[in-house]
């Protein structure tokens, strides 16, 4: 009996020197009305810590108080939503105060979201709201069972009379199918956009594109003999080309050229952000392009890259942007101040989304 009552008391302790041990309630980040933004992070044996974020041209080092509470204030910085991360002492975390994280696979970044005085395109604002769906579908040509998002717009009724346009979105490498939803806000742009009437309301279909370690030209056999027969068996949409899209950033841009240039037959609409053209596939494909550059203008009703002209792709781009041109390509190009951002991204899609299926 006494053997029991001192482990108990002894377990006791432990656990009262682990309550004392945890970190103080911290606020972070901290955006003001004036949008200057206060970063903490509670590292008390830490010897430096320093704050990265693309609102940033440099990064920022920390100040430790007596509680071992880091902490610096920054701005005022451009309305928008910005990822960022702490270094402390040479390793990379997000803000464990945040729990808004970066989609993504490679890295794990906090977001912080700065509103300003007027609502952007991204923002919630009270308008009517669509809805994101999590799907399963077995894909034959990857012999697994995936996963993708889906908006469905304001009003949508699956049992109802109305069809609609479909816009395939594609994410960038390493990024996964949440990141066009929880980084890119693409359901609340599209929201806002109905409802100024500036966008036909459509369903957008974003689906999970790394498919390594199998080779990456499955993707395209993914989307046109898998993802695109499940949205036509599942969802009241118009099955011609004329009503429907695909668009990507990055490796997802370049994905959709592959896509979307290959299959005009399926997409009147590819609309390409920063494309990431460096892999076999695309080689293969434009290598040695000589397309049927009348029949191709006849079938596309847009055709756009979009990229920023701080963007470490913008050069292979432009030559992207050449290569249609001199192949008589009907092509509409948006260049714009930034990198490879998803400030950007959220641009070129608001941008997109005002030209679908509206020919």
């Amino acid at each position: 009996m006494k053997r029991i009552l001192f482990l108990c008391t002894l377990l006791f302790s432990v656990a009262l020197t682990s309550w004392g041990q945890r970190p103080p309630a911290i606020s972070s980040p901290d955006v003001r009305p004036d949008n200057t933004v206060t970063f903490r992070l509670f590292a008390p044996n830490a010897k430096k810590v320093t704050l990265s974020g693309e609102f940033l041209k440099a990064d920022e080092v920390m100040t430790k108080d007596n509680a071992g509470i880091w902490s610096v204030t920054v701005g005022p910085i451009k309305p928008d939503i910005y990822p960022y991360i702490f270094t402390v002492d040479s390793i990379q975390i997000a803000d464990p105060s945040n729990t808004y994280v970066f989609a993504n696979e490679r890295f794990k970044r906090s977001i912080v979201d700065i509103p300003g005085s007027t609502p952007l395109l991204h923002a919630m604002q009270n308008v009517p709201h669509g809805k994101v769906s999590y799907r399963y579908y077995k894909s034959g040509t990857l012999k697994t069972t995936r996963q993708l998002l889906v908006y469905t717009p304001p009003g949508f009724n699956p049992n109802g009379k109305t069809k609609y346009p479909v816009l395939y979105l594609i994410h960038g490498g390493s990024d996964t199918e949440e990141t066009w939803t929880k980084v890119g806000r693409a359901n609340l742009i599209a929201d806002n956009l109905i409802a100024q009437g500036k966008a036909k309301p459509m369903i957008i279909v974003m689906p999970y594109g790394n498919v390594r370690p199998a080779p990456m030209p499955d993707f395209t056999k993914d989307v046109t003999n898998d993802i695109i027969p499940f949205i036509e068996a599942n969802y009241p949409v118009l099955t011609d080309s004329k009503n429907r899209a695909v668009a990507g950033f990055s490796v997802g841009g370049g994905q959709t050229l592959n896509i979307g240039l290959t299959n005009t037959d399926k997409f009147a609409y590819v609309c390409s952000y920063a494309p990431y053209t460096a892999t076999e596939e695309f080689q293969k494909n434009f290598g040695n392009y000589n397309p049927n550059a009348a029949e191709i203008n006849k079938r596309l009703k847009l055709f756009t890259i979009s990229v920023g002209t701080e963007d470490f792709l913008y050069e292979p781009v432009k030559q992207n942007i050449v290569l249609f041109k001199e192949k008589n390509i009907n092509l509409e190009t948006l260049i714009v101040p930034g990198g490879h951002t998803w400030m950007n991204c959220r641009l070129f899609l608001a941008n997109s989304l005002q030209q679908l299926f509206k020919n």
